[in-house]
């Protein structure tokens, strides 16, 4: 997994910056329930969707684990964000009215556990918003996607029955999904060539050194090695979790 704490200052520029926030937080905003008065953002990151989840009556926190991310994140979110292990939140037992997890559960080989945790402060009734899927969603079927399909994990953390599964054994029920599109995450083959060699897709693609070098040169000799293809589409649940769990 990459060092988020040296990623910080460079994250936004190369991950779709404004245009991609905004629709993520649209997107989600759209699944959240409009009696929400608490909502907390696990894996806030820079922020960036965490600031843009904002609305009249609703209090929005953000939760990280790196450092880094979160000096960014404090400049957008004010006092409302914490450090914390998504696996262990730094929050009581059905304590919040709704949590989304952007971009998060497909970096994590224990992803369910922080399905487990959401559930738990989730307030009886509350929404659970998370992206599944996520590598998926760069699939457009381009020379890029081509290139990469016979190393991609047969299993992703993030599976949309893998996660659907834990949450109801965590009484969390589907109740909704939605899709928006990564703006200026198309991917280009010089890109990719570089993401791959420096280790970015160490959880999407099983590659050792010497086979990351060898699918780097290939991806570098496509045609138009710099010009972006498609943007993916990421894919978003809504959960909610049992009133029949009030104690």
């Amino acid at each position: 997994m990459l060092d988020y704490d040296s990623e910080a200052a460079r994250y936004d520029a190369t991950r779709g910056g404004v245009p991609r926030a905004d629709a993520a937080a649209r997107a989600v905003l759209a699944l959240v329930p409009g009696r929400a008065r608490t909502l907390l953002d696990v894996g806030c990151g820079t922020g960036l969707v965490t600031e843009r989840l904002a609305r009249p009556g609703l209090r929005v926190l953000g939760v990280d684990a790196a450092d880094g991310m979160l000096r960014t994140a404090a400049a957008r979110v004010g006092g409302f964000v914490v450090r914390g292990d998504c696996r262990r939140l730094p929050f009581a037992d059905d304590s919040l009215d709704a949590v989304s997890a952007v971009w998060l559960l497909h970096l994590l080989p224990d992803a369910l556990a922080v399905v487990a945790e959401c559930a738990r402060v989730l307030r009886p009734g509350g929404v659970l918003v998370t992206t599944v899927d996520k590598d998926a969603g760069h699939d457009v079927d381009s020379d890029v996607d081509r290139l990469l399909a016979p190393y991609r994990v047969t299993r992703a953390y993030d599976a949309g029955p893998r996660v659907l599964a834990a949450a109801v054994e965590h009484g969390l029920g589907r109740i909704g999904e939605a899709r928006f599109t990564g703006h200026g995450q198309g991917r280009s083959p010089n890109r990719t060539a570089g993401d791959v060699a420096r280790g970015y897709y160490a959880s999407a693609l099983v590659l050792d050194e010497d086979g990351a070098s060898a699918l780097a040169g290939r991806l570098s000799g496509l045609p138009d090695p710099d010009v972006p293809r498609a943007d993916p589409v990421y894919r978003l649940l809504a959960l909610r979790k049992s009133a029949g769990l009030a104690a």
